[in-house]
């Protein structure tokens, strides 16, 4: 192109070349550009989106990095960075990213991009940051009612729940979409109700008369009465109300009987991996698997208050990991490490204060120990059990939306699934004795500090103490949001038995 072309003469002949699949001559392109509009914003960035396409990430991130020094609050800079960074393993510098950009006061009033950036910061894993950014967009903008929708999921999962109600209610009030935002769930899961007079009875009710409302909003206000009912005791009326939410989430779900049957045989059959990754340099996992409502997330949590571990909850590395081709069949040494050292990246990140221990409480990574126990040799993995019937109960309970969790709608699915596991489970016990142990949920409860102690000796750890509760600003983001900042309690041990004279199909479990 001639020299005198414009900015966006560059720009539109960049784009068909990008178009045409030919990115090195669109850099070439770019060059030439920059020779001739070196400090034209609109070049740079088309320049490190290519440069980041083509994986050249260090590239990429000065071209940002250099964008940003002249003007820190550029959303088409700052966000792409952040998901560079963010891919990387680097959270923390993203957060900082994203929030540098959004202290701009040229932005205070911008609720979309406060709602961008809050959803990239919560991806992120950067909860308190999110909600920062959330509860400065409300105070400039107090009447939008996405900005408090979105200021509560964030509340509740750091345990302010009195905020996270504040907040939920709010955007029920001023906007009829909310009761597609979760919102009704989100402010059930915020407490234990006293008795049924409670407001959120008659506001739950309620809503299942809009008519507008979607199948799967409906389904969410019948567990939000069914979690209600359940907390004064009304088993019969809460039984009643879960059988209609899962009953509607099952024509909704994806899941497939067949498809599990033929994932797990197939699990049971595959060939021991033959090769191992080197060990890992001041990185060791913890794995906590079993079934989902185990008693996962209250062993991760007392877990780590010992020494130089990180709670990372549920990731979804492992499973990710377990679909790419190089790792298919029986996977060389370089492979698993390559994978090994992307998991590490994406554990460890920039956040993690020199830990050395990272618990990862993904309960379905179970499927996987083959891989896991390839990629780190040295990792410690964790079975959860818990009784069968509570098991199913709490698991029926749960208004999952993931379709990974389907068969949860229903007793003889949750039946073949539990029993799938427990032979797939007892396949790995076989296969890699002494490497996993398994911690049952009912003497958890009863008596955390033994048992936890007795695990942190078998694992290494240091500096076991018997604080029942998570540390502040902790976050949280499993189905377990309110019930895993309370104290330790045997409540729910034999809590099936309350449900069984109204569900037939629970009590065929045993």
């Amino acid at each position: 192109m001639a020299a005198t072309g414009t900015v966006q003469d560059w720009l539109d002949e960049v784009r068909s070349l990008v178009m045409a699949g030919r990115p090195q001559a669109a850099l070439d392109m770019l060059a030439s550009a920059l020779a001739s509009y070196p400090d034209a914003a609109d070049l740079r960035r088309a320049q490190a989106g290519i440069l980041d396409q083509l994986g050249r990430k260090a590239e990429a991130e000065a071209q940002f990095q250099w964008l940003l020094v002249r003007d820190a609050g550029d959303p088409a800079s700052a966000f792409p960075l952040a998901r560079l960074l963010k891919d990387q393993g680097r959270v923390a510098a993203a957060g900082k990213v994203i929030c540098t950009c959004l202290a701009h006061d040229r932005h205070r009033h911008d609720s979309d991009l406060a709602i961008r950036a809050v959803e990239l910061l919560n991806d992120c894993d950067r909860k308190r940051e999110a909600a920062d950014i959330a509860e400065a967009a409300i105070s400039a903008n107090p009447g939008d009612p996405r900005l408090h929708a979105y200021a509560g999921m964030l509340a509740i999962q750091l345990g302010d729940f009195a905020r996270a109600r504040s907040r939920y209610l709010f955007a029920l009030e001023h906007s009829g979409g909310a009761w597609e935002w979760h919102a009704p769930l989100g402010l059930a899961t915020a407490q234990r109700y006293p008795d049924a007079s409670h407001p959120d009875f008659a506001l739950f009710r309620a809503g299942l008369g809009r008519r507008e409302l979607s199948d799967r909003g409906r389904a969410e206000l019948h567990f939000a009465l069914g979690k209600a009912n359940d907390d004064v005791g009304d088993y019969r009326e809460a039984a009643q109300h879960f059988q209609e939410g899962n009953s509607t989430l099952r024509h909704l779900a994806r899941w497939s009987r067949k498809a599990w049957r033929r994932a797990m045989d197939a699990r049971l059959a595959a060939r021991p991996l033959t090769h191992t990754a080197p060990p890992a340099a001041d990185f060791t996992p913890i794995f906590i698997v079993g079934m989902p409502r185990s008693g996962t997330t209250l062993l991760a949590r007392l877990l780590a208050q010992c020494a130089d571990v990180c709670n990372r909850g549920e990731l979804p590395w492992i499973a990710q990991l377990s679909t790419q081709p190089a790792l298919a069949g029986d996977p060389g040494k370089s492979a698993l490490q390559r994978a090994a050292e992307f998991y590490i990246a994406h554990t460890r990140r920039d956040d993690s204060d020199g830990a050395r221990w990272f618990i990862d409480k993904q309960p379905l990574n179970m499927r996987y120990l083959d891989l896991v126990f390839a990629m780190f040799p040295a990792a410690r993995v964790i079975q959860c059990r818990r009784g069968a019937r509570d098991t199913a109960l709490s698991l029926w309970m749960q208004c999952f939306l993931e379709d990974i969790h389907g068969y949860a709608q229903d007793f003889e699915d949750i039946r073949l699934v539990m029993r799938d596991a427990e032979k797939l489970m007892a396949h790995w016990h076989q296969r890699f004795p002494g490497a996993i142990k398994t911690v049952d949920y009912e003497s958890l409860v009863e008596n955390h500090d033994a048992v936890v102690g007795q695990l942190a000796s078998w694992i290494g750890l240091r500096g076991h103490g018997s604080r029942g509760d998570p540390p502040p600003g902790s976050t949280i983001s499993t189905a377990s949001l309110w019930q895993a900042r309370q104290p330790v309690t045997t409540r729910f041990v034999g809590r099936s038995r309350h449900y069984t004279p109204y569900l037939p199909g629970l009590a065929r479990i045993r």
